[in-house]
């Protein structure tokens, strides 16, 4: 069948490209990862590759044609196969996935690709019909490890449902990545207000304030966007939605409230959970995870943020830039002590420039409210004064349905091998909930290779020894393998 090639989205705000150059013409033999053609949009020029291997059947666009996003701009299929141009370009259902796909890599989300055109597109071949409450596969976790996996599983030909107990999208969309960026966002407008007047740009005034209702209102548009969107792609891949918490039997069957259904295979991706320290005055209302942050309508005038890792630091700066006093307490020598040390120290230097007050090589021992306010003390002695505290010590995997599973753990993460199936032959755990790389990105990549190996048997691996990770502080900072450290050891 051949495959669609559609003008990508290149941005949030990009509505057309203009066609600069085909690199290959009607009849050219084509290898996945060739270059096509050559776009331009208001912004950038882009090559765009080939994302399948075959014959270049039909250019619907030749080149100076503009043309709005996610409209199909040519095919690539097999020797003689014959495109119906017409009516796959009248096709509605087909062009609002492909914009809600669009909408989800703007957004640096990932949506599985079609099959390669050497790779099997069955389950198996005269398999027998399942009954309407049995599945090829079930997935446990609509976070990006479910997402994906129950997509890829389902256009590889099987019979796919996935479970959600609440929003799709898991941690990513919902408390972490994509509320977060879009708070620094604002961060990084606010720095460019502060440097105006110095490029010579002179604003009338340079006062302004927070609108703390319409940031979260703003957020919150945004994240029900992609969830959305999510949810539409999963229906649009025939994935059967069961909402509600599953629980998992070891007979391979998913308990939904009064529902059961049955699986031949199992995808755990039930994602992670906020980590808490058990210290006195920890459960004070004034103490916020992540999680709750992100839905604060009234600025506090001083915050606490218990962690220095890629959350607390994030969030941090947010707060910081929005006019918060912000004191970082870390346990280790440095913040964000994953990544090398001479990026660490730098950028302390920089967050301590804007205000932030960083106290490393320091652990809270007791929390005391008293006025509305909390006093932490520290373990070497220091006192920090506050109006609240963000407790950000990382993320635990959530195991709840999954109790009634023997399954192998290590430090409280289940155990899977590289082909990311657990010490129970059948059922896979993709994501946050093996801990290996609890990062979206690599969550993806473990769910496709999760469902890949449901259909095929176990035939992929999951390569994560250079998984890359990115901390988006104003600059940046990113890291892709080991550390300078620990190439010395």
């Amino acid at each position: 069948m051949a495959v669609e090639i559609i003008m990508p989205k290149l941005g949030v705000d990009m509505s057309e490209g203009e066609i600069i150059e085909w690199k290959k013409q009607e009849g050219e033999s084509v290898q996945e990862g060739d270059i096509l053609l050559e776009i331009m949009s208001d912004k950038t020029n882009m090559e765009l590759e080939a994302e399948s291997s075959g014959i270049l059947l039909k250019i619907v666009h030749p080149a100076g044609d503009t043309v709005p996003v996610t409209e199909i701009i040519g095919y690539i299929g097999a020797q003689g196969e014959v495109v119906e141009t017409a009516a796959a370009s009248a096709s509605e259902p087909a062009a609002g996935v492909a914009q809600v796909s669009a909408d989800l890599q703007a957004a640096g989300l990932q949506v599985p690709k079609a099959p390669k055109s050497d790779q099997p597109t069955q389950v198996a071949a005269g398999k027998p019909e399942l009954a309407e409450d049995e599945y090829d596969m079930i997935v446990v976790g609509g976070g990006p490890a479910g997402y994906y996996a129950a997509i890829r599983g389902a256009q590889l030909g099987a019979k796919v449902a996935i479970v959600e107990k609440s929003e799709f999208g898991g941690t990513c969309l919902n408390k972490g990545c994509i509320p977060t960026k879009t708070y620094l966002k604002n961060a990084e407008i606010l720095d460019g207000l502060k440097i105006a007047a110095g490029r010579g740009i002179n604003l009338a005034s340079t006062n302004y304030s927070i609108d703390m209702d319409k940031t979260v209102d703003f957020k919150n548009s945004v994240v029900k966007t992609l969830t959305s969107g999510v949810r539409g792609l999963l229906k649009a891949n025939k994935v059967a939605i069961f909402n509600g918490l599953g629980t998992v039997n070891p007979d391979k069957t998913v308990t939904i409230g009064s529902t059961t259904i049955r699986g031949h295979s199992i995808i755990l991706a039930t994602g992670s959970k906020v980590s808490r320290i058990n210290i006195p005055g920890i459960n004070s209302s004034l103490v916020m995870t992540s999680d709750d942050i992100l839905d604060l309508r009234e600025l506090p005038k001083s915050l606490a943020v218990m962690g220095g890792g890629v959350v607390g630091i994030e969030l941090g700066l947010v707060f910081a830039s929005y006019g918060v006093q912000v004191t970082v307490i870390e346990m280790a020598n440095r913040i964000i002590p994953a990544m090398d040390q001479e990026v660490s120290k730098e950028l302390e230097k920089i967050l301590t420039k804007k205000g932030m007050i960083i106290k490393t090589q320091a652990g809270v021992a007791e929390i005391v409210e008293a006025n509305n306010q909390l006093t932490l003390k520290l373990n070497d002695g220091q006192e920090v004064v506050a109006d609240r505290a963000l407790l950000s010590i990382g993320r635990v995997p959530q195991l709840n349905g999954l109790e009634n599973l023997n399954l192998e753990l290590e430090r409280g993460r289940i155990k899977v091998n590289d082909y990311q199936e657990t010490s129970v032959p059948g059922i896979y755990a993709p994501g946050d909930v093996n801990g290996r790389r609890m990062l979206a990105h690599a969550a993806y990549r473990m769910g496709e290779v999760a469902a890949e190996n449901v259909v095929w048997g176990n035939v992929r691996k999951a390569h994560l020894d250079y998984t890359p990770a990115a901390v988006y502080t104003h600059p940046e900072v990113a890291m892709c393998g080991i550390t300078e450290e620990a190439a010395r050891q």
